[in-house]
């Protein structure tokens, strides 16, 4: 069976701990990722899950490995929309590598399953979000356009 995979790549002004921070704690995912939040304590093994702003589970998974601040790897299935959660769990990794003047962001989402909705969703969103964490880095403000929960989610 062929794979659905979305890579993104990103190099951000920044340190390897800020950039493992702002993808891990709550008070930066809710500036940049929409007013999400996650809840882990980010070892192998835990569960980790993204919470909407009016407190729904909208994603949901496992932590891989947790090898701070380099890499990340997680189990991720949607919880609230119905064609992507049938698809079950796909895999996210973060990988994180200090460059000479900044920090490379290797994003890798991907799933067992030809044609998968879930990765062409999120290949429509990581773009925007990841590009909004960059920007919260080097400048202090996210970009607008993901600041808020999209109404009618």
């Amino acid at each position: 069976m062929s794979a659905s995979r979305f890579v993104y790549v990103i190099h951000i002004a920044t340190t390897p701990e800020k950039l493992w921070d702002a993808l891990t704690r709550p008070e930066f995912t809710r500036r940049y990722w929409c007013e999400t939040w996650q809840e882990s304590d980010w070892t192998p093994g835990s569960d980790w899950r993204a919470m909407t702003p009016d407190g729904r589970v909208a994603d949901s998974g496992k932590v891989i490995q947790a090898d701070k601040p380099r890499k990340l790897v997680l189990t991720w299935e949607n919880q609230f929309i119905p064609d992507l959660k049938v698809e079950g769990h796909s895999t996210l990794t973060y990988e994180i590598e200090q460059m000479p003047s900044s920090v490379k962001l290797t994003l890798t989402h991907e799933m067992d399953r030809p044609k998968s909705k879930l990765i062409d969703a999120v290949s429509q969103g990581w773009p925007s979000l990841i590009s909004s964490l960059k920007s919260l880095l080097e400048t202090g403000q996210p970009l607008a356009e993901t600041t808020k929960w999209p109404e009618g989610m």
